[in-house]
Order: C-alpha cells, then structure tokens, then sequence
C-alpha cells in the first residue's frame, strides 16, 4: 500500500509561483497513475490535474491549464505540479491521490490513496 506525503505549499503574491512535490512510499510509485486535487473553504473538492503510470499523459483543468504543470519522476517516487502565474482564487488546500488503474479520471472516489494536502495561499 502507498502512502502520500504533500509538501511544497505556502503563501504566495498572486503571479507567483510554487511547485508542489508529492512524494511515495511503500510502493512502487511506477503502478499508480496520480492526480493533483483542490479544495478551497465551503466547495467541493476538484481535479486539476493528472498524470498516466509512465508520465506519458497529462491532464489540465481549464481553470488551471497553461498556468500549472504536472510531472513526475518515478526513480524518485515523486509527483510534482508546476503552478505559475497563481491567482487568488487558486488558494486551497492542494491533495494528491494515487490510483492503480491508468489514466485520468476527475472522481474522487476513484482514486484509492490520499496524502494529508498542503495549504496554498494566493495573496492579492
């Protein structure tokens, strides 16, 4: 079983930048695909983004899509999303959830482990 561990978040002037790191144990980090989730405060938890098993596929939200970049580099158990250019409304706990069938999906509840998020906080 893995588990996901989050680091990276903090608070930021919008039009800054951070890059989230979500890193693996416990597991071979190559058999999960993995998503990068938000929740901001009294709204639904949403995808933003999303990478297959080899890093081959990616997916962005397009409220996020040419801002944020998701990569990982599986020799290091680690999932990483770029964010650039953040705004105010980007401010939310930041989740990454792996899951061991391949590809995207934006469900929450197809995804099978969760690490324990990390605060963004975007200040205008």
């Amino acid at each position: 079983q893995v588990q996901l561990a989050e680091s990276g978040g903090g608070l930021v002037e919008v039009g800054g930048s951070l890059r989230l790191s979500c890193a693996a144990s416990g597991g071979t980090f190559g058999r999960y695909a993995v998503g990068w989730f938000r929740q901001a405060p009294g709204k639904e938890r949403e995808i933003i983004s999303a990478i297959t098993r080899s890093g081959g596929g990616t997916y962005s939200s397009n409220s996020v899509k040419g801002r944020f970049t998701i990569s990982r580099d599986n020799a290091k158990n680690t999932v990483y999303l770029q964010m650039n250019s953040l705004k105010s409304e980007d401010t939310a706990v930041y989740y990454c959830a792996a899951r061991t069938l391949d590809g995207f999906d934006t469900s929450t509840s197809l995804y099978d482990y969760w690490g324990q998020g990390t605060q963004v906080t975007v200040s205008s």
